[in-house]
C-alpha cells in the first residue's frame, strides 16, 4: 500500500480512528507525532491551519514552506475554515492532497 492510500486507510477508520493530522504523520512513519497531533484535527491546529497540512509540515519541517504553498494552491486555502467554507474540499481529500504533496517532495 502506498503512503497516500495508507493515510486514507487510517483516517477515521477502525482501529485507528485518527484525525487528519494524525493520519498524515502515521502514513509517513512518524508515529512519534501521532499523539501530539491528537488535538490538531477539525480546525484546531495552530492558527486554524488544516490538520492534514499541519501534519505534513510536521513530517517534513525543512520543506514546510513548499508544502504550504503546494497545499494552498491545490485547496485554495490553508485554514480549515476557509477550505470548508469557501472551497468545500472534504477532509478526506485534504488528507489525500497533503500526503500526495509529501510523496512528491521525495518522502
Amino acid at each position: 500500500m502506498n503512503r497516500v492510500d495508507l493515510a486514507l486507510a487510517r483516517f477515521r477508520q477502525k482501529p485507528y480512528m485518527y484525525n487528519c493530522a494524525q493520519t498524515v504523520c502515521a502514513a509517513f512513519g512518524r508515529e512519534d507525532l501521532v499523539e501530539p497531533m491528537a488535538g490538531c484535527g477539525g480546525g484546531r491546529a495552530p492558527e486554524g491551519t488544516c490538520g492534514a497540512l499541519y501534519g505534513a509540515m510536521q513530517v517534513a519541517p525543512e520543506k514546510a514552506a513548499a508544502i504550504l504553498a503546494a497545499f494552498s494552491a491545490s485547496c485554495g486555502a490553508s485554514t480549515c475554515r476557509e477550505i470548508k467554507g469557501e472551497n468545500r474540499v472534504p477532509c478526506q481529500e485534504c488528507v489525500r492532497r497533503a500526503a500526495t504533496i509529501l510523496v512528491e517532495t521525495g518522502l
